[in-house]
């Protein structure tokens, strides 16, 4: 079990307070002792050796050693433009991208979306904290408010590299298109649409903002599947 705990507020003078469900984990889950080392981030890209003070029922205090920067990033911006799926399917999504490495995930409004994307960003981003902490990531992958396909189709960096899978649409590979900017630094960006796909009308307007189709291959994904496909193809051409 990881030893990792995430306290937003960390000082090398004054030390840090755990409280709510890091304190909780690493007072009766882990059942911490006065003495005990742990890590602590902060979101930062910072790290931090922390030493227990104090364990309370629902408060851990701890001394903070000088911290370090680690970093675990990919080298590259990595954005997942995602018409979230139902359910716990939601949570699986936002923790194998934080895994993957993905920088920020941002939940479209579709015409066909089957999610109301707005109602779980709280519950996601919690997720985040707890896929950090088991996949060693110091800097929180970000979750966006709930973006329109205008604002995220166009409002992109110039340089970035822009993909959006359809089924049937796209003959070009992700493998390809991406090898293609394998060692730069500019942004890859990721559009993903609901069950069923974008709209004609969505999907036109996507290509008149200059992205690019892809294919995923001859079967038909889950939006998680080709979502996490994508992160993990693009985190492994470096």
């Amino acid at each position: 079990m990881s030893n990792r705990f995430f306290c937003d507020r960390i000082s090398e003078t004054a030390g840090a307070i755990l409280d709510g469900s890091e304190a909780h984990h690493l007072a009766h889950v882990m059942r911490a002792a006065v003495g005990d080392s742990v890590v602590l981030f902060d979101g930062s890209g910072r790290e931090f050796v922390a030493t227990v003070r104090q364990v309370g029922k629902s408060r851990v205090e701890l001394d903070v050693a000088a911290g370090e920067t680690i970093d675990r990033e990919l080298p590259f911006p990595l954005v997942l433009g995602v018409a979230l799926p139902k359910g716990e399917r939601q949570k699986w999504l936002v923790e194998k991208a934080v895994e993957l490495g993905v920088t920020r995930l941002v939940p479209l409004k579709t015409q066909r979306g089957v999610a109301d994307p707005g109602s779980a960003l709280t519950r996601l981003r919690r997720a985040v904290i707890e896929a950090s902490k088991q996949c060693g990531r110091n800097r929180l992958m970000d979750i966006s408010e709930v973006a329109s396909l205008e604002s995220f189709f166009g409002e992109t960096p110039a340089d970035a590299t822009k993909l959006i899978g359809q089924p049937g649409s796209g003959t070009a590979s992700a493998l390809s298109l991406l090898a293609a900017v394998q060692g730069k630094a500019n942004p890859r960006l990721f559009a993903i649409g609901p069950e069923g796909g974008f709209t004609e009308a969505e999907f036109a307007a996507a290509i008149s903002a200059g992205w690019q189709p892809i294919s995923l291959g001859a079967s038909v994904l889950r939006v998680e599947t080709a979502a996490l496909a994508l992160a993990a193809v693009a985190g492994a051409i470096l």
